[in-house]
């Protein structure tokens, strides 16, 4: 399913954040840097462990900010760590997912990325309902749309049947795609 608002394409699709095609991949990650779990451990084991030993020189980073490094063995040029959490395997706030977002999306900004992917931030160990998060998300991508970030591409990745369903109902509420 893709849509397009404000020039930019907006894409969802079901599968594994590491096989994006994009400038940028999001990892919702722990202030730490260590990417022991979830997607950040996905990321690791497809990518390399050089993104983590990069990332590392960056820590702590805290909620509300976000660091790059590069993208190891993966398609993308960029991993974008963008903290939900302070600790690994914390739960996290619908607040901290905003924060990050917003954190992620600046970031790919000012590295003028054009094409950027996120999973679900704080959906898996985070704790947070794919729905609730997921429209946390979507506010913010469509705020910093309408302030002046542009990107050729924002892809939203569900990794399965039922997340998707969850990430098409968000992006509905917040677009009014009509979905």
């Amino acid at each position: 399913m893709s849509f397009e608002y404000r020039s930019v394409k907006i894409t969802l699709k079901m599968g594994s954040i590491v096989d994006e095609d994009v400038d940028a991949i999001v990892n919702p990650a722990n202030s730490l840097m260590i990417m022991g779990g979830g997607v950040a451990g996905v990321i690791k084991m497809y990518g390399g462990e050089e993104i983590e030993r990069e990332a590392l020189r960056y820590a702590p980073v805290p909620v509300g900010r976000a660091i790059a490094t590069s993208a190891g063995r993966l398609r993308a040029r960029y991993v974008i760590h963008a903290p939900t959490m302070e600790k690994p395997a914390e739960r996290t706030s619908l607040e901290a997912v905003r924060r990050a977002t917003s954190a992620a999306l600046e970031t790919a900004y000012r590295l003028r990325v054009g094409r950027i992917a996120f999973p679900g931030m704080g959906t898996g160990v985070g704790g947070l309902p794919v729905y609730d998060a997921v429209r946390v998300m979507a506010e913010v991508v469509k705020e910093a749309l309408d302030s002046g970030y542009r990107f050729s591409e924002i892809v939203f990745v569900a990794y399965t049947q039922s997340d998707i369903v969850e990430f098409s109902r968000a992006l509905n509420d917040v677009f009014g795609i009509g979905v």
